[in-house]
């Protein structure tokens, strides 16, 4: 590794630390404090990789003087080989660790799913989907609201977008975004036959107005009047918000009791999709980059199955399969598909960024 470019990244949080010390106002130190926090694991194994090379060099003493007793050369040697092994994989951690990150991973997430094909035994699972990551985000301390929701005559959802909020919540949900597809017996059958249906799931990072401007011309606001299932009213008043993206076609509804709460949140799912409309285009810039991330965004790829008969579910994209069904969609396993998807995604950059010569500064 180049221990210069180490050092530097060292001293910068030395100096951001310093700088928190004396931060006056309110801002720069949510800033320096946001900044410290990304860097830390980073510098943390920077820290340690150094103090094992630091025990590395007194081994190397050991056994480079000639005065050693042998028994104690013997025992010098083997910590040293343990040590060799413990150095190359900080040495891969550490590469892992210097990747570029992908920007957005801090950011909340809105997260989008609507039933596919299988009519209403895919809102059924749409609404199976909606209660895991509600459930999952609950377990990680998160933060989770239903912005909208169309809800289907036996309790599922047509569509359904939650606003999850945290932090790193879309580093840990951005993998999610595709085709989700269940194999069960539906309440609705009668002959116990098993039938295949499918939800898509959308996650965009939440997006702020220094993200994405959204200039009052470009938008056309319509009010009418919210209905619930079936064509319900669930109120006598012109309250639902339905905001059109001119530039883009882009159409967002809100239908809850409050225009102005419904205003609020079809901007912030307006801004989100637009954020990652921009975000789409720079990734097609960066091809390469983007085909070697774990999935490729597709909303119309197949990513996972849920086969209730044999209690699994199957991640297709890594080929991973869990006989933990129940606890997956309780959200309480998630996190087993989740980290390796993540893991994957890690190894599938590093190798891409050694092969185009970018890892060439944290090469060995």
């Amino acid at each position: 590794m180049r221990e210069d470019h180490l050092k530097a990244i060292v001293a910068k949080f030395e100096g951001m630390e310093a700088a928190l010390a004396t931060a006056a106002g309110a801002e720069e130190i949510v800033r320096l404090s946001r900044e410290r926090a990304q860097l830390e694991p980073l510098v943390t194994a920077i820290r340690v990789r150094a103090q094992a090379m630091s025990e590395r060099e007194g081994l190397e003493a050991i056994l480079e003087d000639p005065d050693t007793d042998p028994e104690m050369a013997e025992m010098a040697q083997a910590e040293a080989e343990e040590l060799d092994e413990r150095l190359e994989e900080m040495e891969q951690s550490l590469k892992v660790l210097l990747l570029p990150r992908d920007s957005a991973d801090d950011k909340s997430a809105i997260v989008e799913i609507r039933a596919g094909t299988g009519g209403e035994e895919a809102a059924l699972f749409a609404g199976d989907l909606a209660r895991m990551y509600q459930r999952y985000a609950e377990l990680r301390g998160w933060s989770v609201a239903i912005l909208s929701a169309s809800e289907s005559d036996l309790g599922g959802y047509k569509e359904v977008i939650l606003d999850v909020s945290g932090q790193g919540v879309y580093e840990r949900l951005k993998f999610e975004s595709g085709v989700h597809r269940v194999q069960r017996v539906p309440e609705t059958e009668a002959s116990g036959r098993i039938h295949t249906s499918a939800a898509t799931v959308a996650v965009l990072p939440q997006a702020q107005e220094v993200d994405i401007e959204i200039k009052p011309d470009d938008i056309r606001i319509d009010t009418m009047r919210a209905s619930g299932a079936g064509g319900q009213h669930v109120n006598t008043t012109d309250s639902a918000v339905r905001i059109t993206h001119l530039p883009t076609g882009i159409i967002v509804t809100s239908s809850e009791k409050s225009q102005h709460q419904n205003r609020a949140q079809a901007m912030k799912v307006l801004r989100a999709r637009l954020f990652e409309m921009e975000r789409e285009r720079q990734d097609s810039e960066r091809s390469a980059a983007r085909r070697s991330q774990v999935g490729t965004g597709d909303r119309s790829e197949r990513i996972r199955t849920y086969n209730f008969p044999q209690g699994r579910v199957t991640d297709h994209r890594i080929n991973l399969t869990l006989y933990k069904l129940e606890q997956v969609l309780a959200g309480e396993a998630l996190d087993e598909v989740v980290e390796a998807l993540i893991s994957e995604d890690q190894t599938q950059r590093l190798a891409a960024a050694e092969a185009s010569g970018e890892v060439a500064s944290v090469s060995p």
